[in-house]
């Protein structure tokens, strides 16, 4: 653990003066479910948002920027109360951004896709706050995850968004190598910044080669 309490693993600054060495941004992940009503505690109180937010600030300055992965939210919820529940986490968004901008620290949402059963995004207000947007466009009950389900997601994300700020979220553990190929052609074809993998550690090489065949890495 670090002094303000973030969770760093075994290594990490290994990592991260290699990641330095080879020109590749780093980003703090914070992950957090709203299973048992945490962030919806949290998004309900502005003290205790704000505490987070310096936190969060304080520990992300020996990072290239954060990765926020609020999950969860808006399951059930309809008509006013989705409208409240997404216009606080925006708020939130937004007072994070605020506070990585004053060392120059970027911000990545990792976000349900559109067509999930989590709608307490507001899509088009948090593509004018982040610099990035991950759509996770997996969990859909199949595997793989099936293409009619993802492009939707796509179409959805760029109807209020700007594509090149739109990176498509793949589940290696929800694919193969012949249907991470279809994935990656998605994302291109409606232009986006890239794509985002879960996870190291569980993409076999047979799915590195289509990456490799297909992408083309920017550091």
């Amino acid at each position: 653990q670090s002094r303000t309490g973030w969770q760093r693993p075994d290594g990490w600054e290994r990592v991260l003066k290699s990641a330095e060495q080879y020109n590749l941004a780093s980003e703090m992940v914070v992950h957090v479910t709203d299973g048992d009503g945490t962030l919806t505690s949290l998004l309900d109180d502005s003290a205790a948002m704000n505490r987070l937010v310096q936190a969060i600030g304080e520990e992300a300055q020996q990072y290239s920027g954060v990765n926020l992965d609020f999950e969860g939210l808006g399951f059930q919820d309809s008509g006013e109360n989705l409208r409240q529940v997404q216009l606080k986490f925006t708020n939130f968004v937004d007072l994070l951004n605020q506070e990585l901008k004053t060392n120059r620290s970027g911000l990545t949402l990792a976000l349900h896709a559109p067509n999930s059963a989590y709608p307490g995004y507001d899509y088009q207000a948090l593509g004018q706050i982040a610099d990035r947007i991950i759509i996770m466009a997996y969990d859909y009950g199949s595997k793989p995850e099936p293409v009619n389900q993802v492009e939707q997601a796509v179409q959805m994300a760029c109807s209020s968004v700007p594509a090149h700020k739109l990176l498509l979220g793949i589940s290696a553990p929800s694919e193969t190598a012949e249907s991470i190929a279809t994935k990656v052609g998605i994302a291109k074809r409606y232009n986006l910044g890239g794509v985002a993998l879960w996870r190291l550690g569980v993409i076999n090489e047979g799915m590195w080669q289509t990456l490799r065949a297909n992408l083309i890495a920017e550091r």
